[in-house]
């Protein structure tokens, strides 16, 4: 009883402090907040009215109402600390709840409003003062906080209040919402629930990821759920609230809220969407709302298409359709949409079930799967690059999905043309446009597009799409690179026909010295997967046996075709590209770096022997001739190569069996005239099996070689002995020659006891061969001049006996004989540099020299013999191997390298001239010194009349110039240019390559230091240069240039132009913008420049089309996501903090530069008009561009200076006017030219009404003109004065014009009353014409 007692007097004694608090102050104080909180929580424990009845009477009692009592707990939860509060929401929310509480006088909007503003503001992020008086987050007190679920105060204060109270609040929250329906309040409700999203993140930021956040999470949801009862208003208003408030948490990237608002959507909204049609029509809107609000950036809008396929996904199929339809319908929006389209259609098709309709009565023709793809198809050849680069992505990824399903990979082949045969897939020209799409991440997509479409298609790819494939892989960024290759392997990998076979042959391989290292492994394991280890299944016995049985009925195929069954995936085909001569430079050297690794195989050994066994039985087993069988092409050359690494797998007895049938049937035959080491021009037959057989004995030569380590000591020496006898009698063809000193070498120097013996026993025989040599040249050249002598007195018979016939036999043998020895002796110095040579360079010195006048003879010059004529083909091998042994030889090389210049420059023969470059670049290495001054001299080759010839000098002149052995400067730069314009093809791509690939990398600043120099040269203008050329000189430049005013002419010049423009970073475009302005722009105005000559017109004419050139434009764009698809192909190295900077100075330099170049122009244009010159034209077009490009930076100018703005408008509007004028009067004139095919009904009217028609067309088109060339002049700068209109003539004190109409040309002037219109207009044409 005392207990009640003391109790009943404790709660009394606290009713009346709360309420004595009340009448003192507006803000309750915190200790009247926990004593009413004390007195709450004891009446909704007890559920006993009386304490709080009593409150209330206390209240009364002293005229305190409980609306006073509610505006002080609201005053307080808007002012106080996040503690106090907290606490004042939760006794707020408590009053509501106690029995018996006048709701609806207790509850006002403005109170709820402050609750909600208390809740927030309880779930910001905890902030501390750190000791220097910044603000800063606190790790420390957050990780602190976030373990024990404790956070600190604001504003500094150190104490803490409980996070649990805030799980009470919102408890209490929701309870409360099933007492106060805010149906009638909408703002409440809208607050509400814009609440509980924002807690949703905050809380995120308060809890982290632990269960906490889940507890908060629950509630929230808890909320949301009660909001959307009936008793709450209308439920699709509040869905519609809902909604727009967990939108933007939706589209969240990496957070726990979007979980949370993605799992409430789909859970329960869509549970409540089946129950109520105003839910589900909201719901049904949500993901198109959403796709409005989706962000621009990559990752958000990948994150906004999961969450709307989430929501689609658990829509009925009859609302997806209709979804699908809409997305079909956004590809044809605005750009935003467009990709964000594009992303949606993968997503749903590969979410969503059944998308071609299979399980319903829908047709797969009317699919809205079939429907979207048509759409992503589409995409790939849309305006935006990065929309055509995701909609390539995003199709790759559909067709690699669908291709695991035969029934979706029928309806992929059906609907992309793969099943018709014989005609042209239309997906093969858009991926053909795409490849070569001047956007790198567009061409990386179409590439792997075509590598998951591959499997797709039942036929190969035709050859215009294989070679596209094939330049693909030359791209200059890796990764494209990479994609081509993979696309390129994977038709390979399907196909085995010829076409495939040889464009990977000729594309892939090359890269094997591409810059990028992880190419080259790709490229060696590619040629092992691909090419070695094909051909070594294909020579399995398993197959070798099926393959034999059944071809042995087949006895009307062809040797050929037998041979191809016996070896299928297209093994001898593969085995035939590779012998290519552009294929092997690249197969030997992968083979060299797969045999340093030792991922060779002895199975590739063995198939290739067993190949060239099988060939040769088949041959014989249809009683052909042995002495005309030649092994499968190919398989000699590619043993030679794998056999030096495998050369324990090589079988002896098979080598030395094929040796004796090589070399038996060729040592027994006639001597080999059909071989020629010289020029090919002289057209000497040549028989396909020959060459085979030589071809065949110099792989097998080199096998030998590779695995004479291996040989038995007997059979090696007489190997060895047999190859010198062979060299010995100089009736070989050349590369028969360099194999059999090679393998010569090799079998001495392996053999020997050590390397000094080797050494002695290879000088001793080059040395005897050597000698041999000399006299076959000695014996020659004797009988020439014999013979010459004698000739000198005889009369030609007219006919020839046949000792005559002998003798020229035997003359045709010696000949044949003497180039093969002069051959020989280059290639023994080249692997014996010690040889004794002296006995050899006097002849070669009289070869090389003979039939050249020497005009220092006193004495009258007798009969001599001139070489070149009689034997061009010895005139050719003479100087290749005096080049030869020049190299062994320093100062040897110093007497003759101007000999071999002045032989490039007069020689007549294409042959002797590309070798003698060969021979040239091989000296640049040797001695750089030396050849440094004739430079100039060598790179007149490369305008060359031989293709050949241009080619190789570019070639090597590009190599040298990769290693430094020779620098870009001088004419060099300038002579490569005119490569890009080249008659050839394959010159023009090599061209480009090295400006675009190897240029760009090695000297970045070549183009823009050379740039306007190449304007001047290419145009044969020496005016840079200030003074003339001489007549030598002038003839050597005018080579170089491309002279002319002709349209061919313009356009080549254009292109060199368009591709230096392409290499220069954009502060180097701002750079020459400026350099061509100062030098030539102001060259010109200063008088520096003879506008009136033909090269310089040329000059200043190009300087205008590259100042209006799209190329030397910087793009202002903004950088939205739709195109920022190249960024990891541009590889920006800053972050947006640099780069905005970047865009800062440009910006600024743009400014000042415009601001510069702007008077030149108007100088040049008064210049250009009174010389009445017709660059005005190009002129007036290239102003007319920078107006519109460069508008921003010329405003503040024009704005600034009045005078100049209206001169350029006038002078605009009169270039304008006579262009629009000619335009007109040419379209009058055709008019008429139709007129004469009529035929008049009345010859008196139509007189009549053709001079009247011709007077008015006339009047027509110079009002015509005048309209048009107002409209453009004031279009080009209407904003000028940013928001000003342009002023009208009148005030530029022009003339003002009358149209036919009788209106004002100029918008906003009034009609004058009185116009003179003939006189006046006739004046103002006037002023035009001059």
């Amino acid at each position: 009883m005392a207990s009640k007692f003391s109790r009943k007097f404790s709660m009394e004694e606290t009713i009346q402090r709360i309420a004595s608090d009340l009448e003192t102050q507006e803000p309750i104080s915190e200790s009247s907040l926990n004593d009413l909180q004390i007195l709450l929580d004891h009446t909704l424990k007890t559920k006993d009215p009386i304490d709080i009845e009593d409150f209330y009477d206390e209240l009364s009692s002293r005229n305190l109402s409980a609306t006073r009592l509610i505006e002080s707990i609201a005053t307080t939860m808007d002012s106080s600390p996040s503690m106090v509060s907290i606490l004042a929401s939760k006794v707020y929310l408590s009053l509501l709840l106690t029995p018996n509480s006048p709701v609806f006088t207790l509850f006002t909007p403005m109170s709820f409003l402050s609750l909600l503003r208390s809740i927030r503001h309880g779930f910001k992020t905890p902030f501390s003062v750190s000791p220097n008086g910044s603000g800063s987050n606190s790790k420390k007190k957050k990780a602190k906080g976030r373990k024990g679920g404790r956070c600190v105060g604001d504003s500094g204060n150190e104490s803490e209040f409980d996070v649990r109270v805030l799980f009470i609040v919102l408890e209490r929250l929701k309870l409360v919402l099933g007492l106060v329906h805010l149906g009638r309040f909408p703002d409440c409700l809208r607050s509400l629930v814009q609440t509980m999203g924002e807690i949703t993140v905050k809380a995120v930021d308060l809890c982290g990821n632990s269960g906490v956040y889940g507890r908060f999470s629950e509630l929230c949801s808890e909320i949301l759920s009660e909001v959307m009862k009936v008793e709450h208003g209308d439920q699709g208003v509040s869905a519609v609230e809902i909604l727009k408030s967990l939108t933007p948490l939706i589209i969240l990237v990496k957070s726990p809220a979007r979980s949370l608002s993605l799992d409430f959507v789909v859970s329960r909204m869509m549970g409540l969407a089946k129950e109520s049609d105003d839910v589900k029509k909201v719901v049904l809107n949500l993901p198109k709302y959403i796709v409005q609000k989706a962000p621009e950036k990559a990752e958000p809008r990948a994150g906004a298409v999961e969450a709307i396929v989430e929501i689609v996904k658990v829509m009925d199929f009859e609302d997806q359709d209709a979804f699908a339809s809409y997305v079909v319908k956004m590809s044809q929006g605005k750009a935003q949409l467009r990709l964000l389209a594009v992303d949606l259609i993968p997503a749903l098709m590969m979410s969503l079930k059944d998308p071609f309709g299979w399980h319903s009565d829908v047709e797969v023709e009317s699919s809205w799967g079939l429907s979207c793809l048509e759409v992503l198809i589409q995409r790939c050849s849309d305006a935006t690059a990065g929309i055509r680069a995701r909609a390539l992505t995003n199709l790759a990824q559909l067709v690699g999905f669908f291709s695991g399903n035969d029934r979706s990979k029928s309806v992929l082949k059906k609907f992309m043309g793969f099943d018709s045969v014989g005609n042209e897939v239309l997906m093969n020209s858009i991926l053909k446009k795409r490849c070569t799409d001047e956007k790198a991440a567009v061409r990386k997509a179409a590439l792997l597009v075509i590598s998951k479409l591959t499997s797709l298609s039942e036929i190969a790819p035709d050859e215009d799409f294989l070679k596209t494939l094939g330049m693909a892989c030359s791209d200059p960024l890796v990764s494209i690179r990479k994609a081509a290759i993979s696309a390129l392997s994977e038709a390979f990998r399907i196909f085995t026909e010829g076409s495939v076979v040889k464009e990977w042959l000729h594309s892939i391989p090359r890269l094997i010295t591409d810059n990028e290292s992880s190419i080259q492994e790709e490229c060696e394991n590619l040629f092992l997967e691909l090419v070695l280890d094909r051909i070594s299944r294909a020579g399995s016995s398993n197959s070798l046996n099926h393959a034999s049985a059944s071809n042995s009925n087949s006895k009307a195929a062809s040797l050929d075709m037998k041979m191809e069954l016996l070896y299928p995936q297209g093994a001898l085909g593969i085995l035939r590209e590779i012998c290519d001569g552009e294929v092997t430079p690249w197969v030997k050297k992968i083979c060299t770096n797969l045999g340093k690794k030792k991922k060779l195989k002895p199975k590739i050994v063995t198939t290739l022997q067993n190949i060239i066994r099988s060939s040769e039985s088949l041959w014989l087993s249809n009683s052909m001739p042995i002495d005309k069988w030649t092994a499968p092409p190919g398989a000699w050359f590619l043993l030679s190569e794998v056999s030096a690494f495998l050369s324990r797998a090589t079988d002896w007895e098979f080598l030395h069996h094929h040796w004796q049938l090589l070399d038996k049937y060729k040592a027994t035959g006639d001597h080999d005239s059909s071989w020629d080491p010289g020029c090919q021009e002289e057209g000497l037959n040549t028989t396909s099996n020959t060459f085979s057989w030589a071809a065949d004995r110099v792989y097998l030569l080199q096998t030998i070689s590779n695995v004479s380590m291996d040989l038995p000591p007997e059979p090696a020496a007489d190997l060895a002995h047999n190859l010198l006898q062979r060299l010995e009698e100089f009736n070989m063809h050349s590369t028969e020659v360099n194999a059999h000193v090679k393998a010569l070498r090799t079998l001495c120097k392996r053999k020997a006891l050590n390397p000094q013996e080797g050494d002695s026993l290879v000088t001793k025989w080059v040395n005897q061969l050597i000698s041999k040599a000399s006299r076959y040249l000695d014996a020659y050249m004797s009988k020439n001049k014999e013979e010459h002598r004698n000739d000198i007195f005889l009369t030609p018979l007219g006919g020839t006996t046949g000792k005559g016939k002998r003798t020229v036999a035997s003359h045709s043998n010696l000949l044949l004989e003497t180039i093969t020895a002069v051959h020989t002796i280059g290639s023994l110095v080249i692997i014996c540099p010690s040889a004794n040579v002296s006995t050899i360079v006097p002849i070669l010195h009289t070869m090389i020299t003979s039939g050249t006048s020497n005009t220092r003879a006193k004495k009258p010059a007798g009969p001599s013999i001139s070489i070149k004529q009689i034997a061009p083909s010895l005139y050719i091998q003479a100087w290749l191997t005096m080049g030869k042994i020049c190299l062994t030889d320093g100062k040897l090389a110093k007497r003759y390298i101007p000999l071999f210049v002045q032989e490039l420059e007069k020689g007549d023969c294409a042959s002797l001239r590309n070798n003698i470059v060969v021979v040239m670049a091989d000296f640049c290495v040797r001695y750089t010194a030396l050849v440094d001054c004739y430079l100039s001299k060598i790179t007149k080759c490369l305008r060359d009349p031989c293709e050949l010839v241009r080619r190789q000098t570019f070639i090597l002149l590009s190599r040298l110039l990769q290693r430094d052995y020779v620098k870009w400067r001088g004419v060099l730069f300038l002579r490569f240019l005119l490569s890009l314009v080249d008659e050839s093809e394959k010159i023009r791509q090599l061209a480009d390559f090295l400006f675009g690939n190897i240029l760009k990398a090695k000297a970045p600043l070549l183009a823009y230091n050379g740039f306007v120099e190449a304007m001047f040269v290419l145009n044969d203008c020496n005016a840079h240069t200030g003074s003339s050329n001489p007549q030598n000189s002038r003839n050597e430049t005018r080579i170089f240039s491309i002279r002319g005013n002709d349209e061919k002419s313009r356009s080549s010049r254009m292109h060199i132009y368009v591709t230096l423009l392409k290499q220069m970073a954009p502060e180097h475009l701002l750079a020459t913008f400026a350099k061509i302005c100062a030098e030539i722009l102001a060259a010109a105005s200063d008088g520096l420049l003879n506008t009136e000559d033909t090269t310089g017109q040329s000059v200043l004419q190009d300087a205008f089309q590259v100042l209006s050139s799209k190329e030397i434009r910087i793009s202002t764009s903004r950088g939205s996501a739709t195109e920022s698809a190249d960024v990891e192909e541009e590889g920006a190295d800053g972050g947006p903090s640099s780069a905005a900077k970047g865009r800062a100075i440009t910006q600024a330099v743009k400014k000042s530069l415009i601001q510069n170049t702007i008077p030149i122009f108007i100088e040049l244009k008064r210049l250009l008009e009174s010389k009445n010159s017709p660059l005005i034209g190009s002129l007036m077009e290239c102003l007319r561009n920078l107006l519109k490009d460069y508008k921003s930076e010329i405003d503040d100018m024009l704005v600034a200076d009045k005078q100049l703005q209206k001169e350029l408008i006038y002078d605009m509007q009169k270039y304008e006017s006579m262009k629009a004028k000619s335009a007109a009067s040419e379209a009058v004139a055709t008019m008429q030219r139709q007129d004469l095919y009529r035929s008049p009904s009345n010859p008196t009217t139509s007189i009549f009404m053709n001079k009247t028609s011709e007077k008015g067309n006339t009047k027509i088109a110079s009002a015509m003109a005048d309209a048009v060339a107002a409209v453009t002049a004031r279009s080009v700068l209407r904003e000028v004065n940013r928001g000003t209109s342009t002023p009208p003539l009148s005030a530029m004190k022009a003339p003002r014009l009358k149209s036919h109409s009788g209106g004002a040309l100029s918008r906003g002037d009034k009609p004058p009353e009185v116009i003179e219109s003939l006189r006046r207009r006739q004046n103002f044409d006037s002023d035009d014409e001059n």
